[in-house]
């Protein structure tokens, strides 16, 4: 029976706690970040160290015991009491120090860039010793980053929702089908309908997006990109066309370099998230800048 709480046993309940949360050990590695053995072998130091087993697990799956759920509540408990102490010394100075850190898509629209930042100032001023870490991956991405604990909040296109993670939406985007100027199709531009395109090659993004229309089959999906610039460069090439930001096409269609092939049927909306763990997600530097974008974006939905 633990007569005094070390730091030792702090990280070893944050390990029961997490694959309670993840609903096993095998769940749990990649929120972990750690193998099966190693977690098995934490457990039972946890379990020597109460004089109680904890958990079930093996082939019949996971559960935990009676005494292992009392445990669980009580763990809970001196989880928030840590946390509530370490954020009343904080403000003791009424100045937080610590890291937040943020994963993005790469070139979101200078509009919406312009809000994020807002965001970004308003929770400085009100914790200045705060540092920002930034990281720019694809959405699938920033999810695992997420899940592993090397982001603290990511703001992106999420085409799945994983059951630890809450999505709160913050804006759309609108995707514009395009083509360059030695496409084939480039002098009937504007009025072209899914007919006319049917027969053309497209390129398209490697993971999924309900959302797109999907304007030819399957053989005529000849590139795959998950790049923004790579798509532009295929459609300049006048060998494909496909599906741009219009913010981003619109830099081209400037430089008549792309133009629309209908920007009233070829087109689609994708709404952008704010991501973020469930336990994360009380961690008052999070909370508050997830505060911000949501009175910033005037978002009101929360899905998990």
């Amino acid at each position: 029976m633990l007569g005094t709480v070390s730091e030792l046993d702090l990280r070893l309940i944050r390990v029961f706690l997490a694959v309670v949360e993840a609903g096993g050990i095998s769940a749990a590695q990649t929120a972990l970040n750690t193998t099966q053995p190693t977690i098995s072998a934490q457990l039972a130091t946890l379990e020597a160290r109460l004089g109680f087993r904890l958990c079930e697990r093996g082939r019949a799956g996971f559960s935990v015991t009676p005494k292992g759920s009392q445990f669980l509540d009580a763990a809970r408990r001196l989880m928030a009491a840590t946390e509530g102490f370490r954020i009343e010394v904080q403000h003791i100075n009424r100045k937080i120090t610590g890291n937040i850190n943020i994963g993005l898509l790469g070139q979101i629209d200078p509009v919406v860039n312009k809000k994020i930042a807002l965001a970004i100032a308003r929770l400085r001023s009100h914790h200045e010793g705060l540092y920002f870490h930034f990281t720019e991956v694809s959405s699938s991405f920033l999810e695992e980053k997420l899940i592993n604990g090397h982001l603290d909040l990511a703001i992106g296109y999420f085409w799945r929702r994983l059951p630890n993670l809450d999505y709160i939406s913050l804006f759309k985007e609108a995707q514009i089908a395009y083509c360059g100027p030695t496409h084939p199709l480039f002098e009937k531009v504007g009025a072209l309908n899914i007919e006319d395109v049917r027969e053309h090659d497209w390129v398209w993004p490697s993971h999924p997006l309900p959302e797109m229309p999907v304007p030819t089959s399957l053989e005529r999906l000849t590139a795959l990109t998950d790049s923004m610039d790579g798509a532009a460069l295929l459609i300049l090439s006048g060998q494909h066309l496909g599906f741009l930001p219009q913010f981003y096409g619109a830099k081209h269609e400037a430089l008549g370099q792309l133009h629309p092939l209908n920007p009233e049927l070829l087109r689609y909306e994708v709404v952008f998230h704010a991501a973020v763990r469930h336990s994360t997600r009380q961690h008052e530097v999070v909370s508050n800048f997830l505060t911000e974008l949501v009175d910033i974006f005037g978002a009101k939905s929360v899905s998990a």
